[in-house]
């Protein structure tokens, strides 16, 4: 499986995003109108970083408990790892895993295509098993007689 088949099975390819002079708090009732735990930062119209809920739990710690004046550019990860619509879905998860990232923006030669979370990978690794699992048992089911 690629990453554009995670992107195509999405219910919503809706690429949200955010200014990095904006303020947290403008993000975070961004994030919990869209129900969603990522955004992408923009500034002039291209990518410049990204903001995940995770930036926001440290930022909380690092001022405080108070990100009334934060801005985003403060707790953003700048320059974020990136995915491209071909790689597989095992390279994508050693990726997530090894760099300790929930969220991956996908880009290719056009610029942001979409923006996958380490729930869609594992949604995607479910079914599958699912999948390869009817198959299993059709197999079973229908196994060939021996011949006495």
């Amino acid at each position: 499986m690629r990453i554009h088949e995670i992107l195509a099975a999405k219910k919503s390819v809706e690429i949200h995003s955010i200014a990095p002079d904006q303020f947290i708090h403008e993000a975070v009732a961004l994030m919990t109108r869209h129900d969603i735990g990522s955004l992408v930062v923009k500034e002039d119209g291209r990518m410049t970083g990204l903001l995940t809920e995770r930036h926001i739990v440290r930022g909380l710690s690092k001022a405080r408990c108070n990100l009334c004046n934060t801005l985003v550019r403060d707790v953003m990860t700048a320059s974020p790892i990136t995915g491209h619509p071909e790689d597989s879905i095992d390279q994508v998860r050693k990726v997530m895993t090894e760099n300790h990232i929930s969220h991956l923006p996908v880009v290719d030669e056009n610029g942001l295509t979409g923006i996958i979370s380490f729930y869609d990978v594992a949604r995607s690794a479910l079914s599958n098993v699912e999948f390869e699992n009817r198959l299993l048992k059709s197999y079973i089911k229908n196994w060939p007689e021996e011949e006495a």
